[in-house]
């Protein structure tokens, strides 16, 4: 089993920026490729960025790549966000999620991942 906390969220006006964190609980986190979603008001949940076990391979959804940055310190069981210009686009709820399949390649797809955070706010203001 694995716990996801995610933290950071907040308010900020575009251009600015924000860097998510996600704690996981549970002694496997370092062998699960890691992602995060976002969910914008009455919109479906989709894929920002998803990040391998070792770090070594990340993916990013086209509508951030360049803007944000996906990283994990293993160690300390975390997964960050690094997200910069942000636009009023940007805001929704950001989920972490695990995936626990023996894969090498992060993955976009939502049923690819079966540990959720609780989400954290992100609201971006013009």
């Amino acid at each position: 089993q694995v716990q996801l906390v995610e933290s950071g969220g907040g308010s900020v006006q575009a251009g600015g920026s924000l860097r998510l964190s996600c704690a996981a609980s549970g002694r496997t986190f370092s062998s699960y490729a890691m992602g995060w979603f976002r969910q914008a008001p009455g919109k479906e949940r989709e894929f920002v960025a998803g990040i391998s076990w070792s770090g070594g391979r990340t993916y990013y959804a086209n509508s951030v790549k360049g803007r944000f940055t996906i990283s994990r310190d293993n160690a300390k069981n975390t997964v960050y966000l690094q997200m910069n210009s942000l636009k009023p686009e940007d805001t929704a709820i950001y989920y972490c999620a695990a995936d626990s399949r023996s894969t090498l390649f992060p993955s976009s797809q939502e049923t690819n991942y079966n540990y959720w955070g609780q989400g954290t706010q992100v609201t971006v203001s013009s």
